[in-house]
């Protein structure tokens, strides 16, 4: 637990939390983009901490959450025809299409599996010759090489078997239509420290020099944010829109050099719809033409499901932080955990789920 505890030091969060709000002339309006550090900000009560300095504004980093209803209902229509076995995250299993989810094709005699890597689902198809094998690849740039190498290894290997029904998005691009819609708050940007890990942060660079917005990279621990938000809050101060990494443990400007190659020969940029949020311009990506036959989405001709989104869940403005979960008429009434009605409150990282789990936004008569 050393290297745990370390960034959990209750003394040093104290003492970064009192400088932060030394610090703070006014309330700044911060935007966390990973829904992993919307939960350990909440868990940990971060932004109770500094609710007087800082207004935490969870953003769209959940990948669960944004992908889109219409490809959720492609993966139910996948996975419910005879002969195809659907591999899957767990998370996505909870997550509701227009009229059921995973959990329901499997209890209706799908062969629905739980894997832990793309390379798992892989090896199902290898020892499975006579049945086709689906991956349900979603995520940020941060699980998009392990998806791109399972890719690439079916068709060296000659799987033929193997497909992967893509959803992946990107983050640059989703802070660019957050900062170019008109109900946009946020002045400062937390970026994920696990993307960045990937990616680097060099493509930060003209966000903040078109927007004037200070973008600090971060990590998960307790420490982590509150030192991002300490940094954040002096650029703030300063007027001084500028890219800092605070995250030198695991980030580097350049990112991983090998994974972004891989990347770029297996996927390229898409126009890419969001749940909740719509269609961001090259916000994702797709498989490229070279390995078309192990797209999900065209073996299987699904292409052209459509669907339409509830008018009842909020998700939407909660992904664009323009909605806290608990204002939302739903949240901890027709909306749990245990009978969810969109993304952020299923997936263990999204922000409704936060708000529920956590138990400080749910009055006692809501919980049913």
């Amino acid at each position: 637990m050393k290297y745990l505890d370390e960034f959990r030091d209750g003394e040093l969060a104290r003492r970064l939390a009192r400088e932060i709000q030394q610090t703070a002339t006014r309330r700044w309006a911060i935007m966390e983009v990973c829904g992993g550090q919307t939960h350990s900000i909440v868990r940990n009560g971060l932004d109770q901490l500094l609710e007087d300095a800082v207004e935490m504004i969870h953003g769209p980093g959940c990948p669960v959450c944004v992908t889109p209803l219409e490809l959720i209902d492609k993966a139910l229509a996948i996975a419910s025809q005879p002969g195809v076995i659907f591999c899957s995250f767990g998370d996505m299993l909870r997550v509701p299409g227009s009229t059921k989810d995973l959990f329901r094709i499997k209890a209706e005699g799908g062969d629905v599996r739980v894997v832990y890597s793309p390379l798992d689902a892989l090896q199902i198809a290898r020892q499975n010759p006579d049945r086709q094998v689906v991956f349900f690849g979603i995520g940020f740039e941060t699980t998009a090489p392990a998806n791109a190498m399972a890719v690439h290894q079916a068709k060296l290997q000659q799987v033929s078997n193997f497909s992967m029904l893509v959803s992946h998005v990107l983050v640059p691009p989703a802070i660019e239509a957050i900062m170019n819609s008109p109900s946009c708050r946020v002045q400062a940007f937390l970026a994920a420290g696990h993307v960045c890990s990937v990616m680097g942060y060099w493509q930060y660079y003209p966000l903040v020099e078109r927007y004037r917005v200070p973008i600090v990279i971060t990590g998960f621990e307790p420490l982590d944010l509150l030192e991002g938000i300490r940094r954040t809050v002096q650029l703030l101060e300063a007027g001084t829109p500028q890219v800092e990494n605070a995250y030198e443990r695991a980030v580097s400007f350049e990112g991983n050099q090998a994974a972004q190659k891989l990347l770029s020969e297996v996927f390229e940029v898409e126009d890419r719809n969001w749940r909740g949020i719509g269609e961001i311009p090259r916000s994702g990506w797709k498989l490229r033409d070279a390995y078309r036959d192990f797209d999900a989405e065209h073996r299987f001709s699904v292409s052209d499901i459509r669907t339409q989104e509830s008018s009842f869940c909020r998700s939407g403005e909660v992904l664009q932080g323009n909605l806290k979960p608990n204002e939302c008429a739903g949240f901890g009434h027709e909306c749990t955990p245990r009978h969810p009605l969109g993304a952020t409150m299923v997936s263990t990282e999204g922000a409704c789920a936060a708000y529920y789990n956590y138990g400080r936004f749910v009055a006692v008569d809501s919980i049913r």
